[in-house]
């Protein structure tokens, strides 16, 4: 059975211009399915996320695009605070055809975050255009896609840290990001350093390259969760996990990931964080995308 509020999502959709103006209007674009089922589901991670937010009493209003892929109805975008985009990445990422017009979004000063596959970009003007709204994204041949269980402690005083609590959550943790020049505007949010088996597998696009097997044998501590405030107005937040489905089932995961979205939408974020419901195991298969098993790809490709 669909979760009720999705259906009141989809409603908001139809009348934009109903939204109050003290509210600031958060808006959930899902990609199209990809890899097995419980992995990559961004339409129902996408919808846990918007509930959440429905439901916190505070003054936003979250309104997940009815359909997979860049809003038909662009209409969806006026006066979005933050713009939320968990979809495929690189060459299939829904922001390719529309660089132009969602730079327009940005320049604005509209927010934006980016989950897990989204922030992988294409070299060239994709790339570009992501160091400029987030301040890094997820570059092949340099940075990589290894499942670690990274331990997330000494988190910085940020307003998207509020209420976060230390944790560990065993996913498709990507890093070694491209970032902006000297890093300026950005604040790591959750940090870790690889063990050594995450480079285990040899060199290819996803899987390693010298600069970042140089970097963990350094001890470089990577970055997987940041935060970018813009010389010219706007914030951006990039989060490289959410492979597995599950892992909105913890806490603090789901919480970081809801902070910056408030953040991103100049939102005050609660001392404690945003409120959220616990995601029971039937919550978590409620808007899963109808999916067959996919067979193992060659692991130096695989997404």
């Amino acid at each position: 059975m669909r979760h009720a509020s999705l259906a009141v999502l989809i409603l908001g959709i139809i009348n934009t211009s109903g939204f109050a103006a003290d509210k600031a209007k958060i808006v959930f674009i899902s990609g199209t399915p990809s890899h097995g089922p419980m992995a990559h589901e961004h339409r129902a991670g996408n919808t846990i996320l918007a509930d959440a937010l429905n439901e916190s009493g505070l003054d936003v209003e979250a309104v997940l695009v009815p359909h997979y892929g860049y809003p038909m109805d662009k209409s969806v975008l006026d006066n979005a605070a933050t713009i939320v985009i968990f979809c495929t990445g690189h060459r299939g990422h829904v922001l390719n055809p529309h660089l132009d017009e969602f730079d327009a979004l940005m320049k604005k000063g509209t927010g934006v975050v980016m989950i897990h596959w989204a922030t992988e970009a294409e070299k060239g003007r994709p790339g570009e255009k992501f160091l400029e709204w987030m301040g890094g994204f997820c570059d092949l041949d340099w940075s990589v896609n290894p499942h670690w269980a990274p331990r997330f402690t000494n988190l910085p005083v940020h307003p998207i840290t509020n209420g976060v609590r230390e944790f560990s959550v065993d996913d498709e943790w990507y890093y070694h990001m491209r970032f902006v020049k000297d890093m300026k505007g950005v604040t790591p949010i959750l940090t870790d350093m690889p063990p050594p088996e995450t480079l285990r597998r040899p060199d290819g696009s996803r899987s390693g390259n010298p600069a970042v097997r140089k970097a963990v044998a350094n001890g470089e501590k990577q970055h997987v969760a940041w935060a970018y405030e813009r010389p010219v107005g706007g914030r951006g937040f990039g989060f490289t996990g959410a492979h597995n489905h599950e892992s909105w089932q913890n806490e603090n995961f789901r919480k970081v990931v809801l902070n910056a979205i408030l953040w991103t939408a100049n939102v005050d974020v609660p001392k404690d964080g945003c409120p959220s419901p616990a995601v029971s195991d039937a919550r978590l298969q409620e808007n899963v995308d109808d999916k067959k098993p996919r067979k193992k790809k060659n692991v130096e490709t695989a997404k």
